[in-house]
């Protein structure tokens, strides 16, 4: 697996030359299947940009604040509506 570090999609949404380069990392990485994950997605603007592009997964503050382990299985369970 493949993580994508949240500096590289803070200003996504504005349409930067960030969104070339995550193209190109996601289409590399499912070229020799390896699952990409971004980090640090932080409002819907930027999680409808990533869905697009095809990312297989994304963290950060639009799914949940950082929880106790504990808290886990009450998180996966919920049911998050995003577009």
């Amino acid at each position: 697996m493949l993580k994508i570090d949240r500096s590289l999609i803070i200003n996504i949404a504005e349409g930067t030359q960030n969104i070339a380069i995550i193209k190109a990392i996601i289409a590399m990485a499912q070229s020799i299947n390896i699952k990409v994950v971004v980090e640090g997605v932080e409002d819907i603007e930027q999680f409808i940009i990533l869905k697009e592009l095809k990312s297989y997964a994304i963290q950060g503050y639009l799914i949940s604040k950082p929880i106790p382990a504990k808290e886990i299985k009450s998180l996966v369970e919920r049911k998050i509506n995003l577009p």
